[in-house]
């Protein structure tokens, strides 16, 4: 499987399990269109992942505090490709409280006759932590184990991300 689907439009999300920002479950599934028309970063997890913890989710912090004013938006993906027995949707509420993140977590299981959860498979996510960036014209900019905060902010340049407002 090639990682990333790097400058290709962004596959339309098939995750169904999802609570929003305060931790209630949505009625229906999150779709790119429910997202704000800036810039969307797409953080995905698993709760049993120390790398998520120790760098993807200090990051993902990071880039919410700096830039969810500026018309960027977020979505949390717990992709369960491994450990469902500990990965399971209760989790989502843990990690959104205990990183005070207010924005949608969608907990994504490998559907029947399917090898990898629907993220995976559509976006060619290579584990966790992983860091998904869809442009304002609805492309994916950036996929990787890693995003380097500052580097992503100094790469969109101050009157970038003004112009990018919702």
């Amino acid at each position: 499987m090639n990682f990333g689907q790097l400058r290709n439009t962004a596959p339309e999300l098939r995750v169904n399990d999802w609570i929003d920002a305060d931790g209630k479950p949505m009625d229906k599934p999150l779709r790119l269109s429910d997202m704000k028309d800036g810039y969307k970063i797409i953080y995905c997890f698993q709760h049993w992942c120390p790398g998520c913890h120790s760098r993807g989710f200090p990051t993902l912090r990071f880039l919410h505090d700096k830039l969810k004013d500026k018309g960027f938006d977020f979505a949390v993906i717990q992709t369960v490709f491994e450990g469902a027995e500990t990965n399971t949707r209760d989790k989502l509420r843990i990690n959104q409280e205990q990183y005070g993140l207010k924005m949608p977590f969608g907990h994504d299981t490998t559907p029947a006759g399917e090898r990898y959860p629907t993220f995976m498979e559509d976006y060619r996510s290579g584990g966790t932590p992983w860091f998904t960036v869809i442009d304002p014209e609805g492309n994916v900019v950036h996929a990787d184990f890693r995003l380097d905060p500052q580097r992503f902010l100094a790469a969109l340049g101050a009157d970038d991300v003004e112009l990018k407002r919702a």
